[in-house]
């Protein structure tokens, strides 16, 4: 068995909408009323998120709240990230600091963000999110390619392989 199978089994990880395996591993008991409309949200949820040589890439999406990102272990991740004013900007979260790799990453609220596995000697690359007010799904959107040409029509050719088919 892959070291990325057994990774999907040992923390009980299921596919992910974005791409990816994930499980929610905590939600606050505490909730207030600051999603839209006012509506309750948690105020902290976290995942635990897997990207595996078979599902290599987590799709551009936004999210309204902001996600912290741990560098748990595997390959590195690099994510590509879009500003609300358009700039264009790609981190990487891995253990190797002497090659710039960060350890944990924040990707504001109202950010377009995608997210893909590096080679490595892993066949995975893992991380945790933590969620702040915390996620529900009608709070995340996938970016699509009308949106990009709407939005930053000159980032498509950078971007359009993050979108969902």
């Amino acid at each position: 068995m892959s070291d990325s199978q057994q990774l999907i089994e040992s923390l009980d990880l299921a596919p992910h909408p974005e791409g990816g395996y994930f499980r929610r591993s905590y939600q606050s008991s505490l909730t207030a009323d600051i999603g839209p409309q006012g509506a309750s949200r948690r105020l902290l949820t976290s995942i635990y998120y897997l990207l595996t040589r078979d599902s290599s890439i987590g799709s551009l999406h936004v999210n309204r709240s902001d996600i912290l990102h741990f560098y748990q272990g595997g390959a590195p991740i690099r994510y590509t990230f879009v500003s609300p004013e358009g700039k264009l900007a790609q981190t990487i979260l891995g253990n190797d600091l002497s090659k710039g790799h960060q350890l944990q990453l924040l990707v504001p609220g109202g950010w377009w963000k995608a997210s893909e596995l590096l080679a490595g000697e892993f066949d995975y690359g893992l991380v945790s999110e933590a969620v702040s007010p915390g996620f529900e799904y009608e709070d995340m959107r996938f970016i699509t390619k009308a949106d990009i040409d709407k939005s930053y029509p000159n980032l498509l050719p950078a971007l359009e392989r993050f979108c969902r088919s």
